[in-house]
């Protein structure tokens, strides 16, 4: 099924033409893995590497607009931890989250976005790489590039690679999810211990399709260059509210709801790993393809999602709109978790519960996995006396 409502503005979010593209690509050392995972580029036949790339997307064009209505450079700072986290939750889903190197690739429109705005995003960085080592996550910046395609890029695109190796034995790998499988899900909305502020748990996925369907026509008219002029009229800034309107049941704004900086779950996933590697059979990270992504990983399973959280503020909002079906929110946006762990036993379930409560995340079993009976993956989604099937 797909999501028409994001399509229609230029994004998909299964990307199912990219894994056609792609599928005849060596699938790594551990096929089936969350992220690919290639020999050791040390020669360690103990261990293996992971080289993942990935960014904040389409956020950063929010992020323009905040420091146009604000003059304030400091909304671009975000952007930093939403490129750095997207890669480094994603490989902290196979187990690699020791001894990082991250290179950072910044294209920008010089006409519009200046030294200074690329200033602050170099400061989130350090801002974020130095809070990690104080929770015991240690990346080691290795540089990067800021380039100038102002004929490519209308504003800012803010993009990172990220290297690790990992032990073999230590790898987590999607590809024994089975069948009895209890679900753990770890809020993406709330105030983490480690956080300074309130998140909204947008992350950093269906930011296309919140902007849209949440900002105004107030920015399709004035700032015609913070969109694509493939998107049509009709599609374009079709919400009601403006940057600094007050997001309902929230004490943030919109533009604050939006620009959360996407929260990271190292600290967790160490935590749980140390304590419960035995009994974790796979973690997805639910970024694109929001709650059908695990739909991606195992082989029969079928996926049951029974217990999800209500939706957070934001993503009421979203919803809210009229501009998508519930159907396509779960397969857009994370809409409430973002992590989640499969495993095998009530004690792991409720020790990971116990490590995300000791962060001041909120955690809860969100379903199970049960046999397809044939090789192919189902998720079934039952939320408010709704079934979704993907």
């Amino acid at each position: 099924m797909s999501a028409e409502s994001y399509l229609s503005r230029g994004v998909s979010p299964t990307k199912d033409d990219v894994k056609a593209a792609v599928k005849n690509q060596d699938k790594g050392v551990f096929p089936g893995a969350f992220a690919k995972l290639i020999p050791d580029i040390a020669g360690d036949p103990d261990y293996c590497t992971a080289i993942h790339a990935d960014g904040a997307g389409t956020k950063s064009s929010v992020a323009y607009l905040m420091f146009k209505e604000t003059g304030n450079y400091d909304w671009f700072k975000g952007l930093a931890q939403d490129s750095l986290v997207m890669n480094t939750d994603d490989l902290a889903c196979v187990g690699a989250y020791k001894n990082m190197s991250l290179s950072n690739t910044i294209g920008r429109n010089a006409h519009r976005v200046d030294g200074k705005a690329i200033a602050k995003i170099i400061e989130g960085y350090d801002e974020m790489i130095g809070k990690l080592a104080d929770l015991g996550i240690n990346i080691t910046m290795c540089g990067g590039e800021t380039a100038d395609v102002g004929d490519l890029v209308r504003t800012l695109i803010v993009d990172s690679t990220i290297v690790a190796r990992a032990k073999r034995e230590d790898i987590v790998n999607a590809a024994n999810i089975k069948p009895g499988d209890i679900i753990v899900g770890l809020a993406s909305f709330g105030q983490a211990s480690y956080e300074t502020s309130y998140n909204s748990g947008i992350s950093s996925n269906g930011l296309t399709a919140a902007r849209h369907m949440l900002l105004s026509k107030y920015y399709f008219e004035n700032y015609k260059e913070s969109f694509s002029e493939t998107v049509g009229e009709d599609k374009a800034y079709c919400g009601k509210f403006r940057l600094t309107d007050e997001l309902p049941g929230s004490s943030q704004t919109v533009g604050e709801a939006i620009l959360s900086p996407t929260r990271t779950f190292l600290p967790v996933i160490a935590g749980v790993l140390d304590k419960f590697r035995g009994s974790i059979n796979g973690i997805i990270h639910c970024t694109g393809g929001g709650q059908a992504k695990c739909k991606d990983f195992g082989k029969g399973i079928r996926y049951v999602k029974d217990n999800l959280f209500e939706l957070p503020p934001i993503f009421k909002a979203i919803y809210g709109s009229g501009e998508i079906p519930m159907k396509e929110m779960f397969q857009v946006f994370n809409c409430g978790h973002r992590i989640e762990f499969y495993c095998d036993s009530e004690e792991a379930a409720e020790g990971i519960i116990a490590i995300a409560g000791s962060f001041n995340i909120d955690a809860r079993i969100v379903g199970h996995t049960e046999s397809t009976g044939t090789d192919s993956n189902e998720v079934v989604i039952r939320y408010n006396g709704e079934e979704f099937r993907y």
